[in-house]
């Protein structure tokens, strides 16, 4: 990754969410596309509400990328549930779009 900054990224699960293990490895995915490292992430799993709380984590899983969310929860209240998204498409998802994803890696791969 000559000459480009390698964003921080954060992976938040909850152990009750059956999807966050696809999630984490689409995650990979991503990142390796785009010749990241990623063993990098910092994979971070949410046990308590108090924590819910202190992370502003609204369900599993959450990915962050240099501190921002992917895809904004807006009002959602934190807490241990799984998480909703919604797709390009306008589907709903239990995972986030690969698109998505790969377009946030992106935005800040290419930040000075």
């Amino acid at each position: 990754m000559s000459g480009r900054r390698a964003p921080v990224v954060e992976f938040l699960w909850w152990r009750g969410c059956p999807s966050w293990e696809r999630a984490l490895s689409d995650l990979h995915t991503q990142m390796e596309a785009r010749g990241l490292d990623p063993v990098a992430v910092a994979v971070r799993e949410v046990e308590t509400d108090a924590e819910a709380q202190d992370e502003q984590f609204v369900g599993s899983p959450t990915i962050r990328i240099d501190g921002v969310d992917i895809q904004p929860p807006g009002d959602q209240p934190a807490g241990l549930t799984c998480r909703i998204y919604k797709l390009r498409d306008g589907r709903i998802s239990a995972l986030p779009d690969a698109a998505e994803v790969g377009a946030a890696l992106e935005r800040s791969i290419d930040k000075e």
